[in-house]
């Protein structure tokens, strides 16, 4: 068993695939002589007429003909190989980012002057030749190989009288055997090596640039993380609501029994009244608790009313005197509006904390596609991003880098402290 199998990866496994690499290569050869006879009949007419005496409109049209020909049949020959590679061996290769058809001459320019297309044209009127020498190079290797692998067969077929006219062909076919062998051996390494040259030269000259697919892979976590975000925010807001809906409405039903039975029971032991007092107080305790952190996970009164009504709530609950000012004229998308009341939010308790301010304003105006928030008091100053950590400051300056955000702080020593953060807006 061991020994089947064993013969089985030594015979079998050079020439998985040798089918589908072969038909590719053969399939390639008449692609990649496409732009051949142009450039030939070039070669052919400028040695023609430059001896004799041509006028310059004459022989540049005879230079631009080629080329405007080989521009024409370019973006044939790239579907060409484009199909060739998806039918063959089942491989996409991805597309250049080219300006789109236009009835101008300022479009037809604009295609003209794209590096993709001198990109694809240098694969076909220069790459694409010298593979058509390594295809028939290769094709010939298979030819040569099934010939002479099989020259028993051919000798067989001839007739009888040449077999016994030429007693020593028994011995020379048996070298011949054994070399048609070694190359069929031989031929799945070159036509997969030739295959790898031929794709990754197509992957570079008929696909995007490096710059394109940087673009397009940063496109592509931009959207990416922005789905992230959006799903977050979307897991934020049930939690909300489960707990607001939930573990929120059974304390304060537990709070009201306990109130109800400390009202109404009034022949309870003291030893018991006061368990019922502790419970009913840790139990309204319990419930502030459960509403700071609903609000701190998303404001029920942000997704009903926006940001002018969710943070004149936040001003309204702190012990200095807060100015709002909100204009939008229409409600952004919902995690832009949700980073710009957190960051409202953290930023007017880091000045209640720290700023021994008496007063602070907030201001929450829309810009074009700019949401801009500023949040200004008149405290000791001396706040520092950089000494932040990762806590306070720094923290509000990731979670605004989390949609692309600006984020400053301005906050000589003495004051006043000014927190300015640009948010872009979902059109």
């Amino acid at each position: 068993m061991q020994l089947t199998t064993w013969l089985q990866l030594v015979l079998g496994r050079p020439f998985r695939r040798a089918g589908h690499r072969t038909a590719l290569v053969a399939a390639g050869l008449p692609l990649h002589l496409a732009v051949v006879p142009l450039w030939l009949w070039l070669l052919g007419t400028m040695a023609a007429l430059v001896p004799a005496p041509t006028p310059l409109p004459v022989l540049l049209t005879l230079v631009a003909l080629p080329v405007l020909l080989t521009l024409v049949v370019t973006p044939l020959l790239t579907v060409g190989q484009r199909r060739r590679y998806r039918a063959l061996v089942a491989k996409d290769l991805p597309r250049p980012a080219v300006p789109g058809p236009g009835r101008n001459w300022k479009s037809a320019v604009r295609r003209l002057t794209t590096r993709a297309l001198w990109r694809q044209v240098c694969y076909h009127a220069v790459a694409g030749p010298l593979f058509a020498v390594l295809d028939l190079a290769v094709l010939a290797v298979w030819a040569v190989a099934l010939v002479a692998a099989s020259i028993y067969v051919w000798i067989w077929a001839l007739p009888p009288q040449w077999r016994v006219t030429d007693v020593g062909h028994t011995t020379q076919a048996a070298y011949i055997t054994a070399g048609g062998l070694a190359l069929l051996f031989l031929g799945p390494r070159l036509t997969g090596a030739l295959v790898r040259l031929e794709t990754r030269a197509a992957e570079v000259l008929l696909g995007p640039s490096r710059t394109e697919k940087l673009a397009r892979r940063v496109a592509d976590l931009a959207e990416s993380r922005a789905g992230v975000l959006d799903a977050a925010d979307t897991e934020r807001r049930r939690i909300e609501r489960d707990l607001h809906d939930g573990a929120q409405q059974r304390l304060v039903s537990l709070a009201v029994n306990l109130g109800l039975a400390r009202s109404t029971l009034g022949d309870l032991p003291e030893d018991a009244r006061k368990v019922i007092d502790e419970a009913h107080r840790e139990a309204k305790e319990a419930i502030a608790e459960l509403n700071n952190l609903v609000r701190g996970l998303h404001p029920a009164v942000l997704e009903d009313r926006g940001l002018d009504a969710a943070l004149s709530g936040v001003a309204a609950r702190l012990p200095i005197p807060v100015r709002v000012a909100v204009d939008l004229p229409q409600r952004p998308s919902p995690t832009v509006e949700a980073v710009a009341y957190f960051v409202v939010s953290e930023a007017l308790t880091n000045v209640v904390k720290h700023a021994q301010a008496t007063r602070a304003d907030v201001t929450v105006e829309r810009i074009g596609e700019t949401l801009l928030v500023v949040v200004a008091d008149d405290g000791a100053g001396g706040a520092d991003l950089a000494a932040a950590g990762g806590t306070g400051l720094a923290g509000l300056a990731k979670r605004v880098a989390s949609v692309d955000g600006t984020f400053s702080c301005r906050s000589p020593a003495g004051g006043p402290t000014v927190i300015t953060v640009e948010l872009p807006c979902a059109p």
